[in-house]
């Protein structure tokens, strides 16, 4: 839920997330296939609220969701609904741009919610209005969760996801996994984060997209695990 990245490699699409809990939190379910409304989602499950903070649909649609919108905020601890469950909602319906302009999310937490269905959006809730900004497909992105990291680190950051782009001709989905899963010398900011306080990057889930397929890969990093789920949607929306 904190660290995400958009890469295009030939025909393929890439989009990773690692997500940074407290070590309180329970850890995630295995990724599986879900009927949600009309919809088949495949998606890891957090328990604590049975939401998730990446999810895949059978139009072959990618959302994941990042803590925080701009800035660092302070949680009210008083909220209406789960985010997670909120980005179940969107991924679920066959029209997620139009439910996020009519989503009342006045009593929601705020966060930024990174949507492909063929075009690249980045909406952003703030706990007061929303934000919507598309992007270029075509190109590399990635995003650090406000709620974690400065600027100057999310700059850091940046730069060293230009890094790797710019050394790997021919980029892999285990080349990305493996940058997502290394702390880079810093284990307070690097993309693999073991801090004193108690947080902790609990996994790394990506999904792979090409003309013809969808691959879910999943890996548990506290238990050393790896799931890699196929899934056959029935239009690919790339």
């Amino acid at each position: 839920m904190c660290t995400v990245s958009f890469i295009i490699s030939g025909s393929r699409r890439f989009i990773t997330s690692n997500r940074d809990e407290h070590i309180s939190r329970p850890l995630a379910l295995e990724p599986k296939e879900e009927a949600i409304g009309s919809a088949k989602v495949l998606f890891p499950m957090d328990p604590k609220a049975g939401g998730s903070w990446f999810a895949l649909n059978d139009n072959g649609s990618v959302a994941v969701l990042l803590n925080g919108g701009f800035v660092n905020h302070a949680p009210t601890g008083n909220y209406a609904r789960s985010r997670g469950l909120v980005l179940l909602d969107v991924i679920a319906s066959q029209q997620p741009y139009e439910l996020l302009q009519a989503m009342e999310l006045r009593r929601i937490e705020p966060f930024t919610l990174v949507l492909f269905n063929g075009k690249l959006l980045e909406f952003r809730w703030d706990g007061h209005q929303k934000y919507y900004r598309p992007l270029d497909a075509s190109k590399n992105h990635i995003w650090s969760s406000a709620t974690l990291y400065k600027d100057e680190v999310i700059k850091q950051r940046r730069n060293l996801f230009q890094k790797f782009i710019d050394g790997n001709s021919k980029i892999t989905p285990k080349d990305v996994v493996d940058f997502h899963s290394n702390n880079h010398d810093d284990f307070e900011n690097g993309f693999i984060i073991d801090r004193d306080s108690g947080l902790k990057t609990f996994s790394v889930t990506q999904a792979v997209l090409d003309d013809e397929e969808i691959v879910m890969r999943h890996l548990d990093l506290l238990n050393d695990k790896f799931f890699e789920v196929p899934f056959s949607p029935t239009q690919l929306t790339l």
